[in-house]
């Protein structure tokens, strides 16, 4: 497979350049940190490494060196489509080099060829209580094909350290196939009275994925799809669910185990199920005023809200500071496609009056929006009005990152992580000493 061979070309040069890093640089301080940052969950402390993706406070996420912007123009797509292969995304933050519609389409056969669910994992979703959430399940699915591992046998067969990222990647190859038809699974027997639509193997990645929940002929919501994976699929390495990954499988714990706690993390009401709280934050919005308020009543509204000492979710980014750049690459897709849907108006209008006040009132560092302000409307519009389901959809683009991550970090030989704790008491004797 070219992207094996890609990724093994690399392998030589890279481990060189950070030996030399370390062995000339070693003792280089890159960061403080403070009292305030020990207490409020390190935010902004540089603790890792990421060549696959950085968050520019200014330009939003850079994927292998690519804007969102640039990595919706450049990657390879289908005629007839208007956002390009889910399998491009992935050979790029694979391999560091952009794919042509080759290199794309290899990475989209190998999964259809290996999308095959085993059997057990439905069986296992099946037994869930019905009112098991979505992550909860999918997060089981996860962790129910872990005794299929190709790097857990290897590993316990004794095979070099250099070659881990070899199995992994087979691992993450599997893993990443099944993704759609699992999640698909989910929806259906969740939602859809249990109906269950195979996957097509003519289709691509995304589109399956909108085949398999009854959109096969909805050639918009297969285009949304594909849009909606690949703005998930990465951010950094320092959000809680590319860090748990990345933390669990330093220990050398298998992609499975390693994206199951991912995607726990995901499941959080401060990470990836904010995308469920914004649409029911809009959808009372719209309620409240039996449609779309004019932009008067809205800006009282909001004026109101926050002077009641609530947030308003979708608003804000431990990082960013500018718009979140996922947002509008979504914003311009509904304007294409959606312009005259109510709520996506509402969504609009709240970006163009709620930043201003946000900025007057000082709450906030940053009054933009992030991605989870717009996420569900874009599914709400296309029929997918179960906002449970929503972070599911994320986690299934997130893996896609989480996976390259963790092929790159058994490639780089990265140790097992092991940060130092200290006592409340231990803070107050160095400050009293200082």
């Amino acid at each position: 497979m070219e992207m094996f061979d890609r990724i093994s070309s690399q392998m030589a040069g890279w481990r060189e350049r950070i030996a030399s890093l370390k062995e000339e640089h070693g003792s280089y301080k890159v960061s403080e940190i403070t009292v305030e940052q020990l207490y409020t969950g390190i935010r902004g402390v540089a603790i890792n490494v990421s060549d696959i993706s950085y968050v520019d406070p200014h330009e939003g996420i850079r994927l292998r060196g690519y804007t969102i912007p640039e990595i919706i123009d450049a990657l390879p797509r289908l005629n007839g489509t208007e956002i390009p292969l889910v399998g491009g995304l992935y050979y790029l933050l694979m391999t560091n080099k952009m794919p042509t519609l080759k290199d794309a389409l290899e990475v989209e056969n190998e999964w259809n060829q290996r999308n095959r669910v085993p059997d057990y994992v439905f069986d296992v979703i099946r037994r869930l209580p019905t009112d098991a959430h979505p992550m909860a399940m999918f997060s089981i699915a996860l962790l129910a094909q872990q005794n299929e591992s190709v790097f857990t046998k290897k590993y316990d067969e004794g095979v070099p350290k250099t070659d881990y990222w070899k199995y992994y990647l087979e691992d993450s190859l599997n893993l990443t196939a099944r993704l759609p038809v699992i999640g698909a699974f989910i929806y259906n027997l969740k939602f859809r009275q249990g109906e269950i639509i195979p996957p097509d193997p003519s289709v691509d990645w995304g589109a399956n994925f909108a085949h398999m929940i009854g959109k096969g002929e909805d050639k918009e919501y297969q285009d949304l799809a594909r849009l909606f994976f690949i703005l998930h699929s990465d951010h950094e390495s320092g959000n809680v669910s590319a860090h748990a990954s990345h933390l669990v499988g330093s220990a050398l714990s298998d992609v499975y185990y390693a994206s199951s706690a991912g995607i726990n993390g995901l499941a959080g009401p401060l990470h990836g199920l904010a995308n469920q709280e914004c649409l029911k934050w809009l959808l009372e919005l719209q309620a409240a005023f039996h449609g779309l308020p004019t932009r008067p009543q809205l800006e009282k509204y909001l004026l109101d809200y926050l002077n009641s000492n609530k947030v308003i979710p979708g608003y804000g980014h431990a990082v960013l500071r500018v718009t979140d750049p996922r947002f509008t690459a979504q914003l311009e897709f509904g304007k294409a496609h959606m312009p005259d849907d109510e709520l996506f108006k509402l969504v609009s209008l709240v970006y163009e009056c709620l930043p201003p006040i946000l900025m007057k009132n000082g709450k906030v560092k940053n009054p933009l929006p992030n991605v989870d302000a717009i996420n569900g409307v874009m599914q709400y519009h296309y029929g997918v009005r179960e906002y449970e389901f929503y972070t599911v959809l994320f986690g299934i683009g997130r893996i896609l990152g989480l996976t390259s991550h963790a092929v790159w970090a058994r490639a780089l030989g990265k140790p097992i992580e092991r940060p130092k704790s200290l006592t409340t008491r231990m803070l107050e004797d160095m400050v009293s000493a200082s």
